[in-house]
This record gives structure tokens, C-alpha cells and sequence, in this order.
């Protein structure tokens, strides 16, 4: 299934970071929490301005980003867990 988010919204894909620890201790996926790093998947086209042009979002798909704890809302697209959030709760870019 494609989906395609409106306006401002991005579809981000979760980072999971390294599970274990420098001495190679395994942590528990009920004990880490989720992390803050994601890839886009899909964005859309744009919010509406007041003069009513769409002013396209300054993110793109396949960019790595960091976002909030508490971000976005989870859903589940094809049976993988993304997140559809605003760009606006997207921090940075990371290069």
C-alpha cells in the first residue's frame, strides 16, 4: 500500500540504536526506551500560507532526523511501525 501524507505531515521511520552495551551486555527491548531518530519515508506536499501558496517543507525523504520523545502519532503501514508527524516537531537534520 502507498500512502501519502497532507499537508506539513512526514512519515518517519524509527532508528533502532545498538542493543548492547559497551560490555556487551544485551538490554531487553522492555527496558530501552524508543528512540529519537528517524529516517523519512514519505512527506507532503505542504502547508498553506496566509497568502494561500504552498510553501513546500524543508525535509525530504531518505533524510535522517531528530525529533521528540513524545512525537508524532504510531501507526502501522504494512504491518511496520512508523510515526506521521508534523515538520514542525522534527529538530534538525542530521548530515
Amino acid at each position: 500500500m502507498k500512502f501519502r501524507p497532507l499537508h506539513d505531515r512526514v512519515v518517519v521511520r524509527r532508528i533502532d540504536e545498538a542493543q548492547t552495551t559497551a560490555g556487551g551486555i544485551i538490554i531487553p527491548d522492555t527496558v530501552t526506551e524508543k528512540p529519537q531518530q528517524g529516517e523519512i519515508l514519505a512527506v507532503g506536499p505542504g502547508a498553506l500560507g496566509e497568502n494561500g501558496k504552498v510553501i513546500e517543507l524543508d525535509v525530504k525523504s531518505g533524510d535522517k532526523v531528530l525529533f521528540g520523545k513524545w512525537s508524532g502519532t504510531e501507526v502501522k503501514i504494512d504491518g511496520e511501525d512508523l510515526l506521521i508527524m508534523k515538520e514542525s516537531d522534527i529538530m534538525g537534520v542530521l548530515q
